[in-house]
């Protein structure tokens, strides 16, 4: 398996971000067991210690359990946990920007959103 690592950022880091990202799409759900540590590394081709450590901040968080002798599961809550706080970081970080640029730009917010293809809404509110 091929993956490009971002240099600017700790690899460990890149790998919780993916194991978050699949939490939150939906391909790892509540109860789940995370693929093995070895498996990982053979995988990406990089370090045990570096997917342990991904794992270690997963677990830290509250978001991955370790279970003795069968591995790390998702834990309960993790995907509303991680929902309510990516969005409370993109409301933080993310959107100012994206409103300061939208203003820059002489664009009016509803008529962007009245442009956007409707999709079934898929908001966990």
């Amino acid at each position: 398996m091929s993956v490009t690592w971002n240099d600017n950022v700790p690899i460990y880091r890149q790998l919780r971000e993916r194991v978050v990202a699949m939490i939150l799409d939906g391909a790892l759900h509540e109860g789940d067991a995370l693929p093995s540590v070895r498996q990982v590394a053979a995988d990406y081709q990089i370090n045990p210690l570096t997917v342990s450590k991904a794992y270690q901040e997963l677990v830290d968080e509250q978001l991955v359990e370790k279970r003795r002798g069968l591995g790390m599961f998702v834990t309960e809550g993790a995907h509303a946990a991680l929902l309510k706080s990516e969005r409370e970081q993109f409301l933080r970080e993310e959107w100012p920007r994206l409103r300061a640029r939208i203003e820059r730009m002489g664009l009016d917010p509803e008529k962007l959103l009245a442009q956007l293809p409707q999709q079934p809404d898929k908001r966990d509110s």
